[in-house]
């Protein structure tokens, strides 16, 4: 028989959703000089509050403001000192965690579920791990004096919007440099009201500004002469424009960029808790993740076997209001993200393959796509090749090992990888020949900050998480 669920909306007025909001420079929230910016809800398409953007000037005062903070206040603070501001900003998210996940839900689309379970969390938990290292950065391996190398230029994408900000603050923050944000056009309000945690916890002003805005004040932040540090998340594309703009400026520079992850389905893998880590690996975040499992690599042997289940697990998930607590899969972040998922689908009828498009409902109102699955794909499509970032699966088989490890290599990324069978030596072999940064074995999108996470080639360069990632924000 099939359940029938009923209901189970989070509330809304948990977020505390404020009809504007305003930047975060040197410790006060102002007005901006940019224009103003509407952030929408995109499960219904409605105006969740009116946002003040940046101007170029706006990101001199930030850039100055956090030049004195750095100077004079947290660079010659001791690491201890540190440790216990970023240790309350740490505790303060984990006690607004229900209102920091129903906001980032509001805002972003993705399902209630996975901002309560796994992003405010994970935040939490960069913030705790990095508050432990502020005073050991002597004994971490980086020579005897590591310095922090003063104020860190930093932009993020909209798909984990308070998480990838945790990700970037924390170890600047503990390798005591000072920070300048800028969050993705379409979700600032998570970000923003970070800013007031960052001044209920006391800190120092100008040691974190948040500057709202579009593509332009990136662009003006990362190549602004008074940053020391750029570190950016999102695509390719806008990746090579920064390298291209620091080329030669001696400044340091990380880049966590696109990717096509191949998840390799061995003959002998466990196909049930495959099938649960493709979904998991392709569907989680509506795919909105870079390192998303989007080409799936099957052996011949189990091919049907494997697809037949996956398709029957698909037809099972749920789509909708993205508070409700039953949803699995919730709204593409934007109309014109939605659009790229919908061009990029139909190439791939174009050009052959055989596509699948779950029978589930979709809302009325919002920005929804369908869990889609694409067989009989050849590695000359455009969806085997290119990020579609969308709940969109790509499949193709293979006979042997090697011809597995050929075909997943077979892409200009270089982010991630899975790989399932029940032998811990393929495991080793095939974890060894991966051109990707992360290699998952029967598991996939697991992460902890006390792991590096990055890649190669067109994903980018330099690790952000544990020990490793300490490095990119000192200067050693």
């Amino acid at each position: 028989m099939e359940w029938e669920y009923a209901p189970a909306p989070e509330n809304r007025d948990i977020a505390r959703l404020k009809p504007d909001y305003r930047m975060f420079v040197d410790g006060e929230f102002v007005e901006g000089a940019g224009p103003g910016l509407k952030s929408i809800n995109p499960a219904t398409e409605e105006v969740l509050a009116e946002v003040s953007t940046a101007a170029p000037s706006d990101v001199d005062t930030a850039v100055a403001a956090a030049r004195r903070a750095q100077e004079k206040v947290w660079g010659p603070m001791p690491g201890a000192e540190r440790a216990k501001y970023i240790f309350r900003i740490a505790r303060m998210i984990a006690e607004r965690s229900r209102e920091l996940a129903v906001l980032e839900t509001l805002d972003n689309g993705k399902p209630i579920k996975e901002s309560r379970d796994s992003d405010i969390p994970t935040a939490a938990a960069h913030f705790f791990y990095h508050a432990g290292w502020a005073d050991k950065l002597d004994y971490a391996g980086f020579g005897p004096d590591p310095r922090p190398l003063g104020v860190a230029a930093q932009v993020i994408p909209w798909n984990f919007p308070l998480l990838m900000a945790a990700w970037k603050i924390a170890p600047a923050l503990a390798c005591g440099n000072t920070v300048v944000l800028k969050p993705a056009e379409t979700t600032p309000l998570s970000a923003l009201v970070f800013a007031e945690i960052c001044a209920e916890a006391g800190l120092p002003p100008g040691v974190v500004n948040i500057l709202p805005g579009a593509g332009d004040i990136g662009a003006e932040l990362v190549g602004h002469a008074g940053v020391d540090k750029v570190a950016f998340t999102g695509s390719t594309e806008v990746g090579k424009q920064i390298q291209r703009t620091l080329a030669g400026t001696g400044r340091k520079l990380t880049l966590e960029l696109g990717g096509k992850a191949a998840n390799i389905v061995f003959e002998d893998a466990p196909v049930d808790q495959a099938v649960e880590g493709i979904v998991n690996g392709i569907f989680f975040n509506q795919g909105h993740v870079c390192c998303a499992g989007s080409r799936l690599l099957v052996q011949e042997s189990v091919a049907d076997e494997v697809l037949g289940k996956l398709r029957t697990r698909i037809g099972r998930l749920r789509i909708g209001d993205p508070l409700d607590k039953n949803t699995d899969i919730g709204a593409i972040n934007s109309a014109e993200q939605l659009a790229r998922i919908r061009e990029l689908t139909s190439s791939g009828e174009a050009e052959g393959a055989d596509r699948w498009t779950s029978p589930c409902p979709l809302p009325d109102k919002g920005f929804f796509f369908a869990p889609t699955v694409f067989s009989q794909v050849s590695q000359s499509m455009r969806i085997a090749r290119e990020e579609i970032f969308g709940p969109v699966l790509s499949v193709l088989t293979f006979r042997t090992p090697d011809e597995a490890v050929a075909k997943a290599n077979n892409t200009p990324y270089g982010l991630s990888a899975g790989i399932w069978t029940e032998k811990g030596s393929r495991i080793l072999w095939a974890a060894q020949r991966m051109r990707a940064g992360v290699v998952w074995a029967n598991t996939f999108n697991r992460f902890d900050p006390t792991a590096p996470f990055g890649g190669y080639q067109e994903s980018g360069f330099g690790r952000e998480g544990g020990r490793t990632g300490l490095e990119a924000y000192l200067d050693v």
